[in-house]
């Protein structure tokens, strides 16, 4: 073969064998890249999904219920919510509001499958236009993904995750269960989440009543719910509904006619102004007693439901008197020369039988000072703590006859200071007489005598039983009331009387229902016998006659079985009166939150007594009167009460007093 032609062909398949090597090269190189893009695109990937949250966990998720407290009589006193939300299911929600909803916020929700790309071209073309992140094109899908995965934050980075979150919502979702939780979580303004709770608080009504209007003002909320809100700017709510309506005649969703009667329907809300709310200080009282017991959390989120002791009727006879009382208190301390006058008064009010605190009232305004002053002040009760000595007395064998010593009395310091001269508040003496006079008309000495013989540990133990807790000083000043407790102790303890020497602690709830309506929690009321029931019916009886006899004389004017006790602080500081029928107790306090005086005159029985009586008759209308119960062993005997001697049937100034069988006087 030639020379030339084998060179030829060599240099043929030289130049065919470096081709091949280009190539492969090439095609290699275009692997490379290819892979290291690929890997790229997977790390954003991976960057940008790995720590979003899995979407199924919808199934189990579970909106923060409102939780509802109500009164024993049926009547819903207070809601609690860290978010006023009221989920339910899309077939609750009237037709004309999701349209309104869908044709405002994503007209393309049935057709898209969680974006809308369009929409998005124009936000991006918007917000270069702007210069800055402003516009949102999301559709419904990416705002249930953004409000139940998501933080609020505009950036680029959630954007995207609000993308993939939305087409896996899509993939997994119906439209319609997706629009069932667009409706149920979005916010409506004015603290209402959802639609159901934007109903009740803007209309007063579930969402499946609103009107075409009533949809189209809520369905326009989501686009700017502090600036829409009816409640903070009506006129600007009533345009954005006429627009709203506008839309849903542009799509179809409803005739001219429907268009012009609802955008001439003026929008009417329920009434927002300062509305009275029911028995402050007792919700208050509660929310913290079952944050105690279920927790904050379960409290709050749990859309529970509360049954309380609270009787609406005696709330409001409680809030009434209270004001009364406290306005003609006012009244004098003004005309008496006191400036700026600041009287409190708190009431509790309790069923015996039950130990249910059924009316509360912690102050004069819960909204100046949420302090509550039935339950959290230390006050001193004055004579309203001489019950408690006369009550170890009786259970100590002292009967109504027994004798003790009014005259003055001192009491040597053992310590370098004054000797102690306690005095009767009259100023005067009697002499002798008889516990049951000593008790009713508030004696001082006799009773700081009755204490020493008593023992004051033995008093202040005998107090605790009662129901008294408090710490107390043990000492001869206590049987003056010295010692500050709260007028809820105080109350409980009286309680012991009518209640045949039983003592309950009193409780707020009842029970919690769960929002299936299980019962997950209920009140197991503390009991314990804390006296004799013969000592309890005297201790009553004696209580009786301090009405009858004594410093409560204007109780007289109930016509009723009522036994009580007033109380007055030095220098007119406080004033109480706790009293009771055979199954109500009320304890009323007065003073100042710094303790200063009142005014002179104004004791348990000028400040406090009226608002009691005021209260109990209120509490008392319609009932039949009724006799405290009596027990076995014990009997009624007629006596003189100013000697203890027995008196004749017939006398003018008899009274009737109870005895243990056997120690009547004869």
């Amino acid at each position: 073969m030639p020379a030339l032609k084998i060179f030829g062909k060599m240099k043929y398949f030289m130049v065919s064998d470096k081709n091949d090597r280009l190539f492969n090269y090439r095609t290699i190189c275009i692997i490379i890249f290819a892979a290291l893009i690929s890997g790229i695109l997977s790390g954003i990937f991976i960057a940008l999904t790995w720590d979003l949250p899995q979407i199924r966990s919808i199934e189990s998720f579970r909106p923060a219920g409102v939780t509802r407290i109500y009164s024993a009589d049926g009547i819903l006193i207070s809601e609690l919510y860290l978010e006023k939300r009221d989920p339910v299911p899309l077939n609750a929600i009237p037709y004309y509001l999701k349209a309104a909803i869908i044709a405002t916020e994503d007209r393309t929700f049935y057709r898209h499958s969680g974006m809308d790309i369009k929409g998005i071209l124009r936000a991006v073309i918007k917000d270069m236009i702007a210069g800055e992140y402003a516009e949102g094109a999301s559709t419904i899908t990416q705002q249930v993904a953004k409000t139940l995965f998501l933080t609020p934050k505009k950036s680029l980075l959630r954007k995207i995750k609000e993308a993939i979150l939305s087409f896996q919502l899509e993939r997994r979702y119906t439209k319609d269960e997706i629009i069932e939780l667009y409706l149920n979580q979005i916010y409506f303004g004015s603290g209402a989440y959802g639609v159901e709770s934007a109903a009740k608080l803007y209309f007063g009504k579930p969402a499946k009543e609103l009107s075409l209007a009533e949809c189209a003002l809520i369905a326009g909320l989501p686009k700017s719910p502090s600036r829409f809100s009816p409640v903070i700017n009506l006129n600007a709510a009533q345009k954005r509904r006429n627009i709203v309506l506008k839309q849903m005649l542009e799509t179809g969703i409803i005739s001219d006619t429907e268009y012009n009667a609802a955008a001439d329907n003026p929008v009417i809300l329920i009434n927002h102004e300062q509305s009275r709310i029911i028995a402050p200080y007792f919700i208050e009282y509660v929310k913290n007693y079952l944050e105690e017991v279920l927790g904050a959390s379960r409290l709050y989120r749990g859309g529970l439901t509360v049954h309380t002791t609270l009787l609406s009727n005696l709330q409001d006879a409680a809030e009434e008197s209270s004001a009364i009382g406290i306005a003609e208190i006012t009244k004098r301390m003004k005309k008496s020369g006191i400036k700026d006058p600041d009287p409190q008064c708190a009431l509790i009010a309790i069923d015996i039988k039950t130990g249910g605190i059924v009316a509360m009232t912690g102050g004069n305004d819960f909204y100046k000072s949420s302090f509550n002053r039935a339950t959290m002040a230390l006050r001193q009760p004055g004579s309203a703590f001489k019950p408690f000595i006369y009550a170890l007395a009786v259970e100590r064998g002292f009967t109504q006859h027994s004798l003790l010593l009014d005259a003055p009395v001192v009491f040597k310091s053992g310590k370098r200071g004054k000797d102690w001269v306690p005095q009767n508040y009259s100023g005067g003496y009697e002499g002798e007489m008889t516990i049951r006079k000593a008790l009713a008309v508030s004696e001082n000495i006799p009773a700081i005598r009755l204490m020493e013989i008593l023992g004051p540990s033995s008093v202040t133990q005998f107090a605790h039983k009662l129901g008294i807790e408090t710490p107390l000083d043990p000492n001869l000043s206590l049987a003056l009331g010295t010692s500050g407790v709260t007028l809820i102790e105080l109350a409980s303890a009286y309680a012991v009387f009518p209640n045949m020497g039983k003592y309950i602690k009193p409780f707020c709830v009842t029970d919690v229902e769960d929002r299936r309506g299980n019962i997950i929690w209920r009140t197991k009321p503390e009991k314990r016998i804390a006296m004799s029931g013969e000592g309890a019916a005297i201790m009553t009886n004696m209580l009786e006659a301090v009405i009858n006899e004594g410093t409560g004389s204007a109780g007289r004017a109930l016509n009723r079985s009522v036994a009580g006790k007033t109380g007055t602080t030095n220098d007119h500081k406080d004033a109480l009166f706790i009293g009771f029928s055979p199954s109500v107790l009320a304890g009323v306090w007065v003073g100042r939150d710094i303790p200063a005086p009142l005014g002179n005159g104004e004791t348990g029985g000028k400040a406090a007594l009226p608002v009691w009586i005021n209260f109990m008759s209120k509490a008392l209308s319609g009932k039949q009167d009724e006799a405290f119960n009596i027990p076995d062993g014990v009997v009624r005997v007629k006596i003189d009460p100013a000697t203890g001697l027995s008196a004749s049937s017939g006398s003018d100034t008899a009274a009737t007093a109870l005895y243990r069988k056997g120690t009547e006087p004869e």
